[in-house]
């Protein structure tokens, strides 16, 4: 047998189991390799995981910091408002009350929070502001004022009640509502808003009586110029004409007795006009639909204007204050006209409406801009003003160049029976 063919398979063996060998220990090396790759893999990833957890806990830490600073500043605000701010849960329990809570309720915020807010309202009001909170919670709307309309009410551990002013806002934490209610002690201002209406009420009813006193002195002054001094200028006419009579032969003396009666005429008829500027009589005497229809009269043949008058009720009768009130603010009405508006046609109006009276006054003159100073020494609108506001009404004045002017007065008037 050659020696190469008993030799060959034992080299190729040899050959095979080197080979062998050589793959076990690449795949020895390689295991170990992958094991230490994965072992630092592993270390890695875990400094990785260990430095993400600590960022995240130090962002952690810092957010709840600044969370608590956050808290601390909004508690430091809330405790410094000037107003009382009061903050309920949806089942309307207090769960803050800050010191000018405190202070104005009477209460400390240790004896309030977690009770139910009916605790500083009075009893009668407790279910309408129930009410009131739930429907405003519905709304999902943020804030708005309370009691819009009027003044609430609120109450102190004393038991007394006192006038707020408040508005609500709401907010949601989760599954939770919250409503937070700042309020204002409104009692001062009440108080100061009653002493002045009633020194209002003081000044209309001193202004009232002085109206009436001076309606009554010029009354008075009126009458005397119509009846004692009318007379004594009529008596005087009667002797002056008897006197041009029997002088009929002198006529000089003839002639001056005659201009003495002209002048008397005049005389009387200026008396007669000075009388009803102050009061026409007949305003006493017939009332005041006739007064009023001899003013209009008056304005016409004066100034050569034509005047309507358009009246409700003919037979329309008002306590005496009121009537003359009606007569002057027409009669300063129609002398604005003639002064200032050029008007051809003017319209007096005179109707009851709802338990007063409209009163209005408007003509087709030039009119005037709102906007244009007034002239400082004209005190016709100041004086219609004034009658108004002492019978507790209103003056309304519309107008614009080239449009004429409208003078519209309400008064708040009771009938009166007619008088006798």
């Amino acid at each position: 047998m050659p020696l190469m063919s008993v030799f060959g398979p034992i080299v190729g063996l040899t050959l095979f189991t080197i080979v062998l060998a050589l793959i076990a220990a690449w795949a020895e090396w390689y295991r170990t390799q992958m094991l230490a790759v994965a072992a630092g893999v592993s270390a890695v990833v875990l400094l990785v995981a260990t430095f993400l957890l600590y960022r995240q806990a130090s962002a952690r830490v810092i957010a709840q910091t600044a969370l608590r600073e956050v808290d601390a500043r909004v508690v430091s605000i809330v405790d410094s408002a000037m107003d009382p701010i009061v903050a309920v849960d949806e089942d309307q329990r207090v769960v803050l009350f800050n010191a000018a809570a405190e202070k104005a309720f009477g209460w400390t915020s240790a004896q309030v929070i977690g009770r139910p807010l009916d605790l500083l309202i009075p009893q009668r009001f407790h279910t309408l502001h129930r009410n009131h909170i739930r429907r405003f919670g519905a709304t999902g709307v943020t804030s708005r004022r309370m009691g819009s309309e009027m003044v609430l009410t609120a109450v102190r551990a004393s038991g007394e009640e006192f006038p707020i002013e408040a508005s609500i806002s709401q907010h949601s934490a989760g599954e939770h509502k919250f409503f937070t209610v700042i309020l204002r002690d409104v009692s001062q201002r009440i108080r100061a808003e009653e002493a002045l209406r009633r020194s209002k009420d003081e000044l209309r009813e001193l202004g009232a009586a002085a109206h009436n006193a001076r309606e009554q002195e010029q009354s008075r002054i009126a009458r005397e110029l119509h009846d004692e001094l009318g007379q004594s200028l009529t008596a005087l006419k009667m002797l002056a004409a008897s006197a041009r009579e029997t002088a009929v032969g002198d006529g000089p003396t003839a002639a001056k007795l005659a201009k003495i009666e002209s002048l008397l005429d005049t005389t009387v008829a200026s008396a007669r006009r000075i009388a009803a500027d102050l009061r026409p009589l007949m305003l006493d005497d017939l009332g005041l639909i006739p007064a009023v229809e001899w003013l209009t009269e008056d304005f016409s043949q004066r100034h050569r204007v034509a005047c309507e008058l358009d009246v409700e009720d003919p037979e329309l009768r008002l306590p005496s204050a009121q009537e003359s009130a009606v007569f002057r603010i027409v009669q300063e009405s129609l002398t604005n006209v003639a002064r200032h508006a050029r008007a051809r046609h003017v319209v007096v109006r005179l109707a009851r409406e709802n338990s007063g009276l409209a009163i209005s006054v408007s003509d087709d003159g030039i009119g005037f801009s709102s906007d244009a100073p007034r002239n400082p020494n004209s005190r016709g609108l100041l004086g219609m003003r004034e009658r108004a506001y002492l019978l507790g009404g209103e003056v309304h004045v519309a107008s614009g160049p080239g449009r004429g002017t409208i003078v519209e007065v309400r008064l708040p008037i009771e009938s009166e029976a007619p008088r006798a």
